[in-house]
């Protein structure tokens, strides 16, 4: 009777190492590290939305 236990309880905790294992056969790439970017100034913008006011006419 010991020996069913014993061998039942260590299936089960072998069941339970198996599902919770890490590795599944999928592989991950680490991406290489690029030249750190910089933000440029917002350029004039050339059209604007509302145009400028214009000049008077004499």
């Amino acid at each position: 009777m010991k020996k069913i236990v014993l061998a039942s309880l260590s299936g089960f905790a072998l069941l339970g190492l198996a599902a919770c294992s890490d590795t599944d056969g999928t592989t991950t790439q680490a991406v290489p590290e690029s030249a750190p970017t910089t933000q440029e100034a917002p350029a004039a913008n050339p059209n604007p939305a509302t145009p400028p006011p214009a000049a008077p006419t004499n």
